[in-house]
C-alpha cells in the first residue's frame, strides 16, 4: 500500500472518531442550554454510549495498525501529517490503557455527579455530594493505575489537560507566583479606597445582550459561524468547523459580569474559529491545550477589556444602550469599577490579583487528595482552614466554599492549574504584542482590534497542535513560560490604579 494511500485511510479513521466527538459536543451543549430537566437520565445514558463508541474507534486494531504503519516512515510525512500521527499515537496509547467498560462507567458517574452537585450546592449540603465525589475520586485513582508512569499520581491527571505538565514544573512556578501576588495584595489592602458610585439601576437583559453582542463582534467573532445563548455557567464549545457557540448569564443589577463573561467566552470562540479549516476533524486542526485556550480568553477579557482604553471606546456604546446611565461616569471610573481588588469567596468572581490564589489553593488540595494525604470527608474542613489562612476570610457555608465549582463533579481533577497557566501565557503574549505593535493601547482605544486578532491567529490559532504548549508560547514570545510578565503586569496595572 502506498504511503499516501495509507495516510488517507488513517485520516478517514481519525475523522470517524472526531465526528463522534462532535455529536457528543452537540448533545452536551444542548444539555446545558436547551434540555428539559427530566431528560437528564436519558442524556447521561446516550453520552455514555457515545463515549463507548468513540473509545472503540480510537482503540481499534485497525487504528493501531494504521498508526504503526505510518510510524515506520515518519520522515516521508510533512510536519502537519506527522503532527496527526504523533498526536493520535499519544491518544491511542492513553485510550488503549483504559477499558471501554471503565470509560462508560466514568462518563455515567460524571453525568450523575453534575446533577447531584447542582442539588447539593443549592442546598448547601456537602454530605449530599460526598458519596458521589468519593466515587469520582476513586475512578480518577483507577484511571491513574491504568495510565501510571508519572512521578506522582497527580502528574497523570495534569497531563490530561496540559500536555507534559507535572508537579515538578508547577510547584516552583506557583510558589513564586503566590509570593508575588500576596505582596501586591498587601500593598493594595493598605491603600485608602475611593468609594465607587453606587448604581441603583436595572440593566434590562435585552439591552445587555445587545451591548455584549456588539463587543463580541468588535473582537472579531463571526456570528455566521457562531451563536450566543444563555446557560447557568458561561462556556464555549466548538461543535464543528463553522459552528462555534458561546453562552453567558445575565444579572439585571450587574451588567459587568455578563460583559466580561462574553469577552472571556468570545476569546475562546475566536481561537476555535481561527483553527485551520483544512485540518478540520484531525488533531492538527484542534487547540493544543486548556492553558493556551485560557490565555486567549484572559487576554481579551483582562489585558484588553479591563482597561481605561477599552472603556474610552466602549462607554459611548454602553451609554447608547443605557441612556439613564450617569453621564458623569467616565472611562477611568469604569476602569476602576472593572478592577476592584477585594479578597472574596467565589473564584469566578475574583479579581485579577486574587484569582490565581483561588487556583493555587485548589491545586494544593488536589495534590493532597491524590497523594493520599486527604480524604473526601475532610475536604470542607481543610478548604476552610486554608482559605482562612490565605484570604483571611471565614467560609460561612459550603456553597461559597468547597461546593462552588462544577469541576470535581465532572471528575475533572488536574484541570484547575490550566486557568493560572492561561493567565501567565496571556500576560507574556500581550507583552510581546506591546513590543511588536508599540501602540497597543491606541489600537484598543480606537476599537481597532483586528491587528491584535490577526497576530494571535498567526502566532497561536493557526498552529493548532503543531507544538506543545510551552514550545508554542516560547516560539510566539521568544522566552519560555514564566510568572514574571504576569507579576510585572499586575504590579504596573494595579500600582497605577491604587497608587503604590
Amino acid at each position: 500500500m502506498g504511503r499516501n494511500m495509507s495516510y488517507e485511510k488513517f485520516i478517514d479513521e481519525v475523522k470517524t472518531y472526531s465526528r463522534i466527538q462532535a455529536i457528543q459536543g452537540q448533545l452536551s451543549w444542548d444539555q446545558q442550554v436547551m434540555m428539559p430537566p427530566n431528560g437528564a437520565n436519558a442524556r447521561a445514558d446516550t453520552l455514555a454510549w457515545l463515549s463507548g463508541r468513540a473509545h472503540e474507534t480510537i482503540t481499534s486494531k485497525k487504528m493501531g495498525e494504521l498508526i504503526s504503519d505510518l510510524e515506520k516512515n515518519l520522515s516521508d510525512l510533512d510536519e502537519d501529517q506527522k503532527t496527526n500521527v504523533l498526536e493520535m499515537r499519544r491518544n491511542f496509547d492513553k485510550s488503549t490503557k483504559l477499558p471501554s467498560e471503565f470509560i462508560e462507567r466514568y462518563t455515567k458517574t460524571r453525568s450523575k455527579g453534575m446533577g447531584i452537585w447542582a442539588e447539593a450546592r443549592k442546598n448547601n449540603d456537602f454530605a449530599m455530594f460526598a458519596p458521589i465525589l468519593e466515587e469520582l475520586v476513586e475512578l480518577a485513582r483507577e484511571k491513574v493505575t491504568y495510565l501510571g508512569n508519572g512521578k506522582t499520581p497527580y502528574d497523570i491527571l495534569l497531563d490530561d489537560y496540559e500536555v507534559g505538565l507535572t508537579v515538578d514544573y508547577l510547584d516552583p512556578l506557583f510558589a513564586e507566583l503566590k509570593i508575588g501576588l500576596i505582596d501586591t495584595l498587601n500593598k493594595i489592602m493598605k491603600k485608602e479606597k475611593s468609594p465607587l458610585t453606587k448604581l441603583d439601576l436595572t440593566f434590562p437583559v435585552s439591552k445587555q445582550e445587545s451591548f455584549c453582542l456588539k463587543v463580541s463582534e468588535q473582537m472579531g467573532f463571526d456570528f455566521n459561524s457562531g451563536r450566543m445563548d444563555t446557560s447557568s455557567h458561561p462556556f464555549s464549545i466548538s461543535i464543528a468547523a463553522g459552528d462555534t457557540r458561546i453562552t453567558t448569564r445575565y444579572d439585571e443589577n450587574e451588567p459587568f459580569s455578563c460583559l466580561y463573561a462574553v469577552m472571556h467566552e468570545t476569546g475562546h470562540g475566536l481561537y476555535e474559529q481561527g483553527l485551520p479549516d483544512e485540518f478540520a476533524l484531525t488533531p492538527r486542526g484542534t487547540a493544543i491545550s486548556l492553558g493556551v485556550h485560557e490565555s486567549q480568553s484572559r487576554l481579551w477579557e483582562n489585558q484588553i477589556g479591563r482597561t481605561e482604553e477599552f472603556w474610552k471606546y466602549c462607554l459611548p456604546l454602553f451609554q447608547k444602550e443605557f441612556p439613564e446611565f450617569p453621564k458623569e461616569i467616565n472611562p477611568a471610573q469604569m476602569n476602576l469599577i472593572a478592577n476592584q481588588v477585594e479578597p472574596s469567596f467565589i473564584r469566578v468572581e475574583a479579581d485579577e490579583v486574587t484569582y490565581n490564589l483561588h487556583i493555587i489553593l485548589r491545586y494544593e488540595i488536589e495534590k493532597k487528595l491524590f497523594n493520599g494525604d486527604l480524604s473526601v470527608n475532610d475536604l470542607p474542613k481543610v478548604w476552610n482552614e486554608m482559605f482562612k489562612e490565605w484570604f483571611d476570610l471565614d467560609v460561612v457555608d459550603d456553597t461559597n466554599g468547597v461546593l462552588q465549582d462544577i469541576h470535581w463533579s465532572m471528575g475533572a481533577f488536574g484541570y484547575f492549574p490550566t486557568y493560572t497557566l492561561g493567565n501567565l501565557y496571556a500576560a507574556q503574549l500581550f507583552d510581546t504584542m506591546k513590543n511588536e505593535f508599540g501602540n497597543v493601547n491606541q489600537l484598543i482605544e480606537e476599537g481597532n482590534w483586528l491587528p491584535l486578532l490577526d497576530w494571535l491567529r498567526k502566532n497561536i490559532h493557526e498552529k493548532g497542535r503543531l507544538y506543545n504548549p510551552s514550545d508554542l508560547i516560547e516560539k510566539a514570545t521568544g522566552t519560555p513560560p514564566s510568572s514574571e510578565p504576569f507579576l510585572n503586569y499586575i504590579n504596573e496595572k494595579y500600582g497605577k490604579i491604587y497608587n503604590f
